[in-house]
């Protein structure tokens, strides 16, 4: 695989939505647009009962944000379009009508912990390390914030968005409620992924909705939250010390 998509594969009522980027899944404009309306079209095709986030090969889940676009932004504009994409995608998943379950099956970094936090449950193997990496390059995890605050809480976010250095491992992520489940292979995930969303697809469709919206009870405000956030995002993009950050990966 070395051509960046995004493809959807429903099946008996499991819609499967795989994303995939040759630079370890990261994740540019296109791609990003891409998902968030696969995901809203999933939600609104009435044959989809569950829906299950993958990305492609066997390594990284997701890089984060495509630092060539990040290197070429030269505009506030600009960058708020960019951040805006993790938060359509974000967005996307919440309003999202079926349950969204995650498949982890490696490193998550930045934006990367943002999308397996935006999931309703979330599979993963014991590879699955997470980072929060934005501080490094000047900027924050601003947009994806929210979503990861909202699965380990306050204190959980705080400690790995400053702590932007380290990776925290798969086991530290699944004891504060990121992973719902962590298995020691991808086989022994995928195994079990498909016992439980296909146990899942048994389940009365308007309950699950309405579980849904429960789940999600009280973000009714993150259109125009996570709009903000990308909009200080794309202002400190265009900071000199970010510049002279990613200057480095030119």
């Amino acid at each position: 695989m070395t051509e960046p998509y995004v493809s959807i594969d429903n099946e008996n009522g499991i819609a499967t939505i795989e994303f995939f980027h040759p630079a370890h899944n990261s994740l540019p404009g296109e791609i990003l647009s891409k998902l968030a309306e696969t995901i809203t079209s999933a939600g609104n095709d009435e044959s989809v009962k569950v829906i299950v986030l993958k990305s492609g090969g066997d390594r990284t889940f997701c890089a984060g944000a495509s630092f060539t676009e990040l290197i070429n932004i030269e505009d506030a504009e600009t960058g708020r379009k960019f951040f805006s994409g993790f938060a359509n995608v974000i967005n996307a998943m919440r309003k999202c009508p079926k349950f969204i379950i995650g498949r982890i099956q490696g490193k998550a970094v930045g934006g990367g912990v943002g999308v397996a936090s935006a999931t309703d449950y979330c599979f993963a193997t014991k590879y699955a390390a997470i980072k929060l990496s934005e501080l490094n390059v000047g900027i924050g995890p601003f947009v994806v914030g929210p979503a990861v605050e909202r699965k380990l809480g306050i204190s959980g976010m705080s400690q790995i968005a400053i702590d932007a250095n380290t990776f925290y491992s798969a086991e530290w992520a699944h004891q504060r409620g990121l992973y719902n489940a962590l298995f020691e292979s991808v086989e022994e995930m995928d195994e079990a992924l498909k016992s439980f969303v296909e146990n899942l697809c048994s389940y009365n469709p308007e309950a699950m909705k309405e579980m849904k919206k429960i789940i999600w009870n009280g973000t009714d405000d993150w259109d125009k939250l996570l709009a903000e956030r990308a909009e200080i995002s794309g202002r400190l993009v265009l900071s000199d010390f970010t510049k002279k950050v990613l200057k480095k990966y030119k």
